[in-house]
């Protein structure tokens, strides 16, 4: 009975003697890191008119073109434009783009970005008129119409103006009809091309040897290949279906890699640091110089009954701190202690960006630094 009991206490124990090992590697599904070439995108644009706006549309004498396409569109109609201008500020001329998504069949719909091209100050409240949208081939693809949302605002007084975000942009949600579909087809292609969202060498042959794995035990033989640090060609089996194929290898986990990199943003003061950044052994100090200037006039009253002016002298008081300079010994063998190391030192976002270039300028940052 006492074995027993001495047994279940130090079961017990167990896990607060437990050190924490280092941490695993993440692994992604292959659909997540890399894209089929054959299901890009495509880009379209179109010219159109917005109509409908509460006096924030284009100058038509500053903007003649939105008069001159005005005009047009009311002449398709069946409408005479003859004689007279018009002076209201109702209509605005727009640049219209979407993303044709792959395999988008006819009847489907897409969302559309419309885009001041005049002098309009707010596009707000107004409708986009059928628009067509062409490929780079020249091909209509598609058909926008509808309503704008925008999220700015303007508001502005006799004396003062307050606009937030901007209002001579929007979005159409669902706002164009495809009308013509791609030429080519996914299942007339002969192989697939998967293309790594993030190139790497590592990563890329990670996934040619796991489609592999699954290929040989569901096929009998390899058909995938890395070509380089992005592609990875797979060959179709003569007895698979080429849908049903890659819905099963989009799925398959990959164990991912990147390589270490430190990007920094010294516009915002954002810093990131990748899991595999290492900086070797290295003594830094960091001080701050801090002037301040002070203007202190004073004015000088003249004396009694005497014929002298006020004046006014300058004064002017200067002041210099300098805080920090302490020299502290800064070694990152992994994130944890690299992060913990800097903030030891006691510097704020634009120090820690000053201190990590003059890192890499001495050769003791073992990763890209990447400024933005």
């Amino acid at each position: 009975m006492k074995s027993l009991r001495l047994l279940l206490a130090i079961l017990l124990a167990l896990p607060s003697l437990i050190v924490p090992g280092p941490a695993v590697a993440m692994s992604s599904r292959i659909k997540d890191i890399a894209s089929l070439q054959a299901g890009r995108d495509n880009q379209l644009i179109g010219y159109g008119l917005i109509v409908g706006l509460q006096g924030t549309g284009d100058g038509l004498r500053s903007s003649p073109f939105t008069e001159q396409s005005m005009r047009a569109m009311l002449q398709n109609l069946g409408i005479s434009t003859q004689g007279g201008q018009s002076s209201a500020k109702n209509t605005a001329a727009v640049m219209v783009t979407a993303n044709l998504p792959p395999f988008a069949s006819p009847g489907s719909r897409i969302d559309v970005t419309v885009s001041s091209l005049g002098d309009a100050s707010s596009l707000r409240g107004g409708t986009l008129i059928m628009t067509s949208l062409s490929g780079a081939d020249g091909q209509i693809y598609a058909v926008a119409q509808g309503s704008i949302i925008v999220s700015g605002f303007q508001a502005q007084g006799a004396a003062a103006t307050v606009t937030e975000g901007v209002t001579t942009a929007g979005r159409v949600p669902g706002g164009a009809i495809v009308e013509r579909e791609l030429p080519a087809r996914f299942k007339d292609s002969v192989n697939l091309v998967l293309q790594l969202r993030n190139p790497d060498f590592s990563t890329s042959i990670r996934i040619a040897d796991t489609v592999n794995a699954y290929a040989s035990s569901r096929f009998g033989a390899p058909i995938a290949e890395a070509k380089d640090s992005q592609e990875v060609a797979i060959a179709k089996p003569k007895t698979a279906d080429l849908t049903r194929l890659m819905a099963d290898l989009e799925n398959l986990e990959v164990q991912t890699d990147t390589p270490a990199k430190v990007v920094i943003n010294e516009r915002t003061g954002t810093i990131i640091i990748g899991a595999d950044v290492r900086v070797s052994p290295v003594a830094v100090s960091y001080g701050t110089l801090t002037v301040q200037v002070s203007e202190n006039p004073q004015v000088i009253q003249p004396q009694p009954f005497s014929n002298g002016e006020t004046a006014i002298q300058d004064q002017t008081d200067i002041s210099a701190t300098k805080t920090g300079g302490r020299v502290a010994v800064l070694q990152g063998p992994d994130l944890k202690t690299l992060v913990s190391g800097l903030n030891n030192i006691g510097v704020k976002p634009d120090g820690i960006i000053a201190i990590l270039q003059g890192i890499k300028s001495a050769g003791a940052l073992q990763a890209e630094l990447v400024l933005q």
